[in-house]
């Protein structure tokens, strides 16, 4: 009996190894938990392009578009790919945020954090024909009554998108913050939504204004950085230029499927850790205007675990969290 114990062991220990030497044998699934253009779409194509590019991967990368829940279909279908090493997921703050607000059962821990690659940043835009010219004034409206502005944005309600305007509304002095009408929208359709006069303000992240703001159809009135970036958005002010003392950081970085095999784990920080350093990805940095952020694994896993605590006080304060 001991004997066929210590084979079983043997032969899987060859297993495990095999996998790992000819890992990745076959098409990788990469995964935008939203729709086309937004931040995780782009973000999960460019690092599929970019591992491409550089060969740093030669099998095939399959990007497939998983809108719905602000990020919660998304997460909930990597709880079906329990271990696999062939399917991986993009996410940002919205995957702590979902589950602080009660919008899904599971957080970040029923993922593998494998690095966070980017930090970017939150904007605020109107239309070209919006009454409104900076965001001090969209404040002095809320505060006046906050029900007179529209707010819109791509994540949930509660999610990364209202978040970080609710946080800029009480650094501005907005009292009621919960009367701030926020609606959420599919990516695609939340500047057509602006455009159209459906929401007075879009909250999003910087990749998502530049196109826009370049065909001359919106006004840009702040963004959350600490200080301002450079190209197409090189005069938009910073909201602490405006006299609002708030920022926000939107990380973005890559996870597995829970318990997803540790030769897998390893093989994605070693690839990620070139990619970031090609110059194939400081080009697509710079076009972004996204900043560079890597962290591998268990480095990850601890920033979530003290961001996630930093958002739950925030949460609190704005009557908005739903856990114990």
């Amino acid at each position: 009996m001991k004997v066929k114990i210590v084979l079983l062991i043997i032969s899987m220990l060859l297993v495990t190894t095999i996998f790992a030497e000819t890992y990745p044998a076959k098409p990788l699934n990469f995964i935008a938990p939203g729709g086309p253009g937004g931040g995780w779409d782009t973000t999960i194509r460019v690092v599929a392009q970019v591992l491409k590019e550089t060969g740093l991967v030669t099998q095939p990368i399959v990007v497939t578009n998983m809108p719905g829940g602000g990020g919660g279909v998304g997460l909930a279908h990597m709880q079906t790919k329990k271990g696999d090493p062939y399917t991986i997921i993009v996410f940002s703050p919205p995957l702590l945020l979902i589950n602080l607000t009660g919008q899904t059962q599971y957080s970040f821990k029923d993922l593998t954090p494998l690095a966070m690659l980017i930090h970017d940043y939150g904007a605020f835009a109107v239309s070209k024909k919006s009454k409104y010219n900076s965001i001090t004034e969209v404040m002095d409206a809320l505060k006046k009554d906050p029900k007179s502005v529209r707010v819109g944005g791509i994540s949930a309600f509660g999610s990364m998108d209202h978040i970080q305007f609710l946080i800029a509304a009480r650094a501005a002095g907005v009292t009621n913050l919960k009367d701030i009408t926020y609606v959420s929208f599919q990516e695609g359709e939340h500047l057509a939504a602006l455009l159209g006069g459906h929401i007075d303000v879009l909250s999003t992240g910087l990749a998502e204004v530049t196109t826009a703001l370049q065909t001359g159809t919106i006004k840009v009135l702040a963004i959350t950085s600490p200080q301002r970036v450079s190209g197409a958005l090189a005069t938009v002010p910073t909201l602490k230029e405006e006299g609002i003392d708030a920022e926000f950081v939107n990380w973005r970085g890559l996870f597995g499927p829970p318990e997803m095999p540790e030769y897998a784990v390893e093989y994605w920080i070693n690839t990620l850790s070139k990619m970031v350093q090609t110059i194939e990805w400081e080009r697509v940095v710079a076009k972004y205007n996204w900043t560079k952020a890597f962290m591998p694994g268990k480095e990850f896993m601890n920033y979530l675990e003290k961001v996630n605590e930093d958002y739950k006080v925030v949460l609190k304060e704005l009557g908005l969290y739903k856990g114990e």
